[in-house]
């Protein structure tokens, strides 16, 4: 498999995440009044914004966000060479693709976060520059039943069940990219040490025949 298949496998989740992304700008709602259930009560479409990282967690302001956000292009550049470090070494097919979906996912949320707040004006109130302090727009949202933990369970008994984070598409691959490589790493690596070894045992030959016999 070419190494620029990666690439296309993280533009292809680029392009999925914009699509959803502006269809959820376009044709929603923000918040519960735009709500669009989708598997009974517990998965809907939900319409919000997340001014920083996962779960809502922000830098300071002012500059925290321009921190985040070059960040995450640095991120991006590195994770970006690093597929075609692991195709050169001959890494695991599934594991350049899980690495492909994180690199995917990761740019999908970097390109809300340069250009949204020129594209969609939502960059939060005050900030000293639309660019780079865009917002990231969330809609997938797993609506748990609320109640409490039962007492029994360990540090969480008798505890609010919280509600769980709304996500989006680049979210949910770089998710599913981490959770693939640990469930494969044993799989992926001994793919990658078996490669390896092959290409040390078909280097060892050739050395042997350049090196000239001393007589």
């Amino acid at each position: 498999m070419k190494y620029w298949k990666y690439y296309l496998l993280a533009l292809l989740v680029i392009i999925i995440d914009q699509l959803s992304k502006w269809a959820v700008h376009t044709y929603m709602q923000p918040g519960m009044a735009g709500e669009i259930s989708l598997f009974g009560d517990w998965g809907k479409l939900h319409y919000t914004l997340n001014p920083g990282m996962a779960f809502g967690v922000e830098l300071p302001p002012p500059y925290g966000k321009i921190l985040l956000t070059s960040f995450r292009l640095v991120a991006m550049v590195g994770i970006s060479y690093y597929i075609y470090k692991l195709w050169q070494r001959r890494a695991a097919p599934g594991f350049i693709a899980c690495v492909a979906l994180i690199l995917g996912g990761a740019v999908g949320n970097l390109v809300d976060s340069i250009f949204y707040g020129i594209i969609y004006d939502n960059a939060p109130f005050g900030v000293p520059t639309p660019w780079f302090h865009g917002q990231v727009i969330d809609m997938l949202f797993v609506d748990f039943p609320d109640g409490f933990f039962p007492i029994s369970w360990p540090l969480v008994g008798g505890k609010v069940i919280p509600d769980f984070p709304i996500f989006n598409i680049a979210d949910s691959c770089i998710f599913i990219g981490v959770v693939l490589i640990l469930l494969n790493q044993n799989r992926f690596f001994a793919e990658e040490h078996a490669a390896n070894q092959v290409a040390e045992d078909a280097e060892v030959p050739r050395r042997d025949a350049e090196t000239p016999e001393v007589v």
